[in-house]
C-alpha cells in the first residue's frame, strides 16, 4: 500500500503523524518512508536515519550553438515556459524557467539546440530501525520541485508498504507527491484556516480519484467547523489528537509522539489498519 499523508496548509502536524505512523507499523516489516517535502524536508530530524547514498537530481535545460542557429525564433515560439528570448544576434537562455520538456530542441529546424544537465537537487537514501527512508532535497533557489519529487518517487517497492510525506497546499508538488497513492490521510486542525484548505486538498484528492480521511490534530480548540464539514461531506476522520503542551514540547525536541508518548503506538496501529480497510485495491496510475 502507498499511503501519503498531506495537508492543505503547514504546520497542522502533518510529519507527527506521519513518522509516529511509520514507527507505529515498521515491525510488520517491508516499509518504506518518503520524504517528498523537499522545499523543507524534516522527517529525518524525527527518525534519525542513517544516510548510505546520495544522487544528484538535474533537468536537461537547452544550449544554443549559435553557429549555425538562423535566429528564426522557433524555440522561443513553443517554448511554454518563456526560457528563451530570440534576439537579432543571440538567442538568450533562462534555465530556471525550463521546465525540461525538450520542445525547442526536437522543433528546431536548423538542429542548432543541445540539452544539458542542470542540477536542482539531491536525493538521499538510507536506513533507519527497518525503515528504508529517503529524502528529496530541492536547492536554494531553484523554483521546480516536481523533478526531484519525481526521482524520490522512483524508490517506491512495489513489495513494501510506503508512507509519502507530502509537501503542504494543493500545488503541483503536492499533486506530484500524491499521484499513484492508495489513500491521502489529510491533517488539519479545527479552524477556520485548516477547514478552509482541507476543502481544497478534499477537493484535491477527489479530482485524482484517491480515498482520504481525516486526522484532526489539536483537537479541543477552535470551532466544530470541521467535523461538521467532513460529516457533510462523508469524509471520516479517523483520529483526534488534542491540543497537549506535552506533545508539542516533545516535538520541539525531534521526539515523535509515540516515542514520547507510548500509549499512543497502539492509536497508530489500529489507524493504519483502518486506512487499508478503506484504501483503493489498485493505485491510480
Amino acid at each position: 500500500m502507498i499511503l501519503s499523508v498531506a495537508s492543505g496548509k503547514g504546520g497542522t502536524g502533518k510529519t507527527l503523524v506521519a513518522t509516529s505512523l511509520a514507527l507505529s507499523v515498521k515491525d510488520r516489516g517491508n516499509l518504506s518512508f518518503l520524504d517528498c517535502d523537499v522545499e523543507e524536508p524534516n522527517a529525518h530530524l524525527f527518525l534519525k536515519p542513517d544516510f548510505r547514498s546520495q544522487e544528484t537530481v538535474s533537468i536537461s535545460v537547452p544550449s544554443v550553438i549559435e553557429d549555425i542557429c538562423t535566429h528564426c525564433g522557433k524555440c522561443a515560439e513553443v517554448c511554454a515556459y518563456n526560457c528563451l528570448a530570440v534576439l537579432k544576434d543571440r538567442v538568450m537562455v533562462f534555465p530556471e524557467l525550463c521546465h525540461g520538456c525538450g520542445a525547442c530542441s526536437y522543433l528546431c529546424p536548423e538542429k542548432a539546440i543541445t540539452e544539458a544537465g542542470r542540477p536542482v537537487g539531491q536525493v538521499d537514501v538510507g536506513h533507519v530501525q527497518g525503515i528504508d527512508f529517503v529524502r528529496g532535497t530541492l536547492n536554494v533557489g531553484e523554483a521546480m520541485a516536481p523533478p526531484v519529487i519525481k526521482k524520490v518517487k522512483e524508490h517506491i517497492d512495489p513489495a513494501r508498504d510506503t508512507i509519502i510525506d507530502v509537501p503542504p497546499g494543493t500545488s503541483c508538488p503536492v499533486v506530484e507527491s500524491v499521484r499513484g497513492s492508495h489513500f491521502c490521510l489529510l491533517v488539519t486542525e479545527p479552524t477556520p484556516f485548516g477547514l478552509n484548505d482541507l476543502a481544497l486538498a478534499v477537493d484535491m484528492v477527489r479530482e485524482l480519484g484517491i480515498p482520504c480521511g481525516v486526522v484532526l490534530n489539536r483537537a479541543g480548540v477552535g470551532d466544530t467547523g470541521t467535523q461538521d464539514y467532513c460529516r457533510s461531506q462523508g469524509v471520516p476522520i479517523l483520529m483526534e489528537i488534542p491540543l497537549d503542551r506535552e506533545i508539542a514540547r516533545l516535538y520541539s525536541q525531534g521526539v515523535t509522539l509515540v516515542e514520547g508518548m507510548p500509549a499512543w503506538r497502539q492509536a497508530f496501529i489500529d489507524l493504519y489498519s483502518e486506512i487499508q480497510r478503506l484504501a483503493t485495491p489498485e493505485a491510480v496510475p
